[in-house]
């Protein structure tokens, strides 16, 4: 295995980090890679916001689900879907551009969530652990007006980033499902009921699968955070409605 595909297998979610500052040459190398990721027509319809004031950082901590290894992270980053400057570039322009739609949003959020695993990606080869962070999602009215979000932008994801402590280093990293389960050639397998335990049974430990499969749903799928960024979604969706 070349070292690329060693540390994409080997990269996991590090949530503890040493108390060693990030070097400017690092953090300009880990935007820089996500700068140069794939994008639609070159268009780059993301904006990185890098966090550095410490008040900002603990109140992130607190309004993304009370984590507050956030605040500690030397580096942090949020990854906006921006249909905002392509529109206000053609508007300026006099092009009498159409709003952003819903389709413009999809694709803005797939290429800043792309520019965002450059980043993982990169900080991982330079000895950079790092956390992806989904309840930036969450507080839309919150974030909209803390991180001075206009109505086109939308926070896809945030990534805190430091170096790992030896217990993260050495902390196994949680299997990923089997390939047959996950690839399905020329078309969408839906699965049924027996192929869908096969793929999950593992993660019950000692518990009985229907025991952990609902204290899973309810920890997750039906828990109060998941419900509240489906309203913040819905929320930054309605401008893209017009």
């Amino acid at each position: 295995m070349n070292p690329i595909l060693e540390q994409l297998h080997a990269r996991k979610s590090v949530r503890v980090y040493e108390d060693q500052p990030i070097s400017q040459a690092d953090r300009d190398a880990i935007l820089a890679a996500a700068c140069a990721a794939p994008t639609a027509g070159n268009q780059q319809l993301y904006t990185i916001l890098d966090i550095t004031d410490p008040q900002l950082k603990d109140t992130l901590a607190d309004t993304c689900d009370h984590q507050p290894f956030i605040a500690q992270a030397p580096l942090v980053l949020i990854f906006c879907a921006d249909c905002q400057k392509w529109y206000d570039a053609f508007a300026a322009g006099g092009c009498q551009p159409r709003y952003p739609g819903l389709g413009d949003l999809l694709l803005a959020w797939s290429d800043a969530n792309i520019a965002a695993q450059n980043a993982v990606t990169a900080a991982w080869s330079l000895g950079i652990g790092s956390c992806y962070i989904g309840d930036i999602l969450e507080r839309c009215e919150t974030h909209r007006q803390l991180l001075r979000l206009p109505e086109y932008v939308v926070p896809a994801s945030m990534v805190v980033f430091g170096y790992p402590t030896r217990q993260q280093q050495e902390r196994q990293k949680p299997r990923r499902r089997a390939m047959a389960h996950i690839v399905h050639k020329n078309g969408y397998r839906r699965m049924d009921e027996e192929e869908l335990k096969a793929m999950l049974a593992d993660n019950a430990g000692e518990r009985s699968y229907a025991d952990w499969l609902q204290a899973f749903c309810n920890r997750k799928y039906n828990s109060d955070f998941s419900r509240e960024m489906s309203r913040s979604a819905a929320e930054y969706i309605k401008a893209f409605q017009r």
